[in-house]
């Protein structure tokens, strides 16, 4: 009986695995940049024609490939980049697999030109159905060019997946940009159709001359995420950047207020390599789980640099996942280095263009120590003295901390003393210069809503239950992580009717209750009575509390509720807690306010992720009513 297998034709195998690396031009775009950066370019064009289906050339600058080399290089796993399993597991350059080439050249009409530093002119090789031509002599400069022609023609079945020119050149556009935040010390150009749509220089241009390394580095990093994703990022965004051990991560975090409605401004490197690991995801989703409305997305430009040997980037055929050998360390570090970012940028070295709040004050034990912090704004540049960066959003704007201008010598309101205060149960006495808070000091309540202070810079909008709410849930987290909720019996109990399955509740999750800083029982079948509640939380949503979490503890169990869900919880509670609407605050009530906020991690944003505060300058003020025109 003749055998049923047989050897399939090489030009099938590689058409079979172009379906896995070149599934669109994109594909095919990211692996010729990464090839030209492993070959060191500082120079890189790209020509797009209908998307990149018509045409897609790479012309660099690198070293070049040798004669005899060429045709090597579309064959498939030829690879100049590693030999041996060793190599694999401490691959550091961005391509190493060997089957990008050879995939384009089984699938499209591919013409490889390239010249060597000492040859005295280029050679080229052309690819057609998979039969590789001679090299022949060729025009072309230092560097190589890979022209690929008609994707998919001939296999048309695969061509048909592909999209319209406008969909196949946005995500071209998006591999571009991805290649580019990467090497901001690398020049890209990128034209389509024949126009022009991106032209970035190199990092290291004249006018970074006569400064040091770290600076251009720096300032070639802000200037490419800039170019890129625009000024208002960069306004918006916070520096991150930290070592521990063999781990680094550094870049730029944006704050809530910038927040989208997608994941497209959301970039995470390793090695330098764009990646999508649900591992890194997964903390940074946490990091911002506190400051961030659920249906909302993040933005950040995020680099995490590791030993080779550490993550496994042979996992699939494009490299764009990995696979770290100690990932719940990674999880821990990437976690605590972008939530302690996010929570207490340093006053001295925030970023001038802040739209909104953040945290004044840092909590007395962090992961960072104030040098380290103020380093880490530093390597990128975000500094208020010398930035010479504004903000302007919504019409507001904060003004440069480093200089002194007409308005902080007009002075401020004489400041109230803050006697006890019934909302937030601290005594305050308020310094007499306000240079001293950056709040500032209350001046009147507007519509029962809004709290009006004066600061050193002109006027501070407080949205006076957002605040507060934040407050209160970090005073909750705080109680519930040392184990210690103050509690205030009831003089009179409150009763609240309730059906039998919450009385089951209770009887059988007393323990969580108590952790929780609630005493309920039982008084009936039907009712149930609150004997005691946590401090922080009013009286006069005990019910409105209780409900919650005998809710959250019928659905998900004792231990879900004082372990993952436990801040979506405190969340909940700390909205029933803060003072409402319409509450008519004493001139000391609100000054306490204010100086709450400033002792409060995350103070800027409430736990939706919404401001709490803005500031509206003197300047600002004077354009508003045309003094002085």
């Amino acid at each position: 009986m003749p055998s049923s297998i047989r050897l399939l034709p090489e030009l099938l195998i590689n058409q079979i695995a172009a379906g896995e690396v070149i599934e669109r031009p994109a594909a095919a775009l990211k692996e010729l940049l990464e090839n030209s950066l492993d070959a060191g370019a500082t120079d890189i064009t790209v020509q797009l024609d209908n998307g990149g289906i018509k045409l897609l050339r790479v012309r660099d600058n690198g070293r070049g490939i040798a004669r005899d080399d060429l045709p090597l290089a579309l064959m498939r796993h030829a690879t100049s980049k590693i030999a041996s399993l060793d190599d694999l597991q401490s691959v550091s350059s961005m391509g190493f697999r060997g089957e990008a080439l050879a995939s384009m050249a089984a699938v499209a009409q591919l013409t490889l030109s390239s010249r060597m530093k000492d040859d005295p002119h280029g050679w080229q090789v052309e690819a057609l159905d998979g039969n590789i031509s001679e090299p022949a002599p060729a025009s072309q400069p230092i560097g190589t060019t890979v022209e690929i022609r008609e994707l998919y023609f001939n296999t048309p079945a695969r061509r048909k997946f592909l999209k319209t020119e406008a969909t196949e050149f946005a995500h071209c556009e998006e591999a571009f940009k991805r290649i580019a935040l990467s090497r901001p010390d690398v020049g890209f150009s990128l034209q389509h159709n024949g126009r022009t749509v991106w032209q970035l220089t190199r990092g290291q241009t004249t006018e970074n001359r006569g400064q040091n390394d770290e600076d251009s580095t720096r300032d070639a990093a802000l200037k490419r995420v800039a170019a890129l994703l625009g000024d208002e990022f960069g306004r918006a965004a916070v520096g991150v950047s930290r070592s521990a051990a063999n781990l680094t991560l550094h870049g730029l975090a944006a704050l809530p207020a910038y927040s989208r409605g997608n994941r497209d401004s959301q970039y995470f490197f390793v090695n330098g390599r764009f990646v999508r690991d649900k591992i890194a995801s997964h903390a940074l989703r946490q990091a911002y789980q506190d400051i961030l409305h659920h249906q909302r997305h993040p933005a950040f430009v995020l680099f995490l640099e590791l030993p080779p040997e550490q993550v496994d980037v042979n996992v699939h055929p494009a490299k764009s996942e990995v696979r770290f050998r100690e990932s719940q360390g990674i999880h821990q570090f990437i976690f605590h280095t972008l939530q302690q970012a996010l929570a207490t940028p340093d006053e001295a070295s925030a970023p001038a263009a802040l739209p909104v709040a953040h945290t004044f004050a840092r909590p007395a034990q962090l992961p960072l120590s104030a040098a380290q912090l103020n380093a880490s704004y530093q390597v990128w540049g975000i500094q208020t003295q010398d930035s010479g960066l504004r903000t302007e959003d919504r019409g507001l704007r904060i003004e440069d901390r480093g200089s002194r201008s007409e308005e902080e010598t007009r002075g401020s309101p004489e400041p109230h003393d803050a006697a006890q205060s019934p909302i937030l149960g601290s005594s305050l006495r308020s310094p007499q210069s306000s240079h001293e808070h950056p709040l500032g000091y209350a001046l009147a309540q507007l519509s029962g809503v809004y709290i009006l202070a004066q600061n050193a810079r002109g006027l501070i909008v407080v949205d006076m239950h957002a605040a507060h709410e934040r407050i209160v849930y970090e005073k909750l987290k705080t109680s519930m992580d040392e184990e210690r909720v103050a509690t205030q019996p009831l003089l009179i109990p409150v009763t609240f009717q309730s059906d039998a399955i919450d009385i089951a509740t209770v009887e059988a999750e007393k323990a969580a209750l108590f952790k929780l800083g609630f005493d309920i029982a039982p008084l009936s079948l039907t009712t149930l009575a609150i004997r005691a509640m946590p401090v922080l939380l009013k009286q006069a949503e005990a019910e409105a509390a209780a409900r919650e979490v005998l809710h959250e503890l019928r659905e998900f169990g004792a231990s879900r509720v004082l372990t993952e869900r436990r801040n979506e919880l405190l969340a909940t509670l700390a909205c029933h807690g803060a003072v409402r609407a319409n509450r008519i605050l004493s001139i000391p009530e609100m000054n306490a306010l204010l100086r709450e906020m400033e002792q409060t991690e995350r103070s800027g944003q409430c736990n939706h992720g919404r401001p709490t505060w803005f500031q509206l300058s003197m300047n600002e003020l004077d354009k508003m009513f045309m003094r002085g025109k």
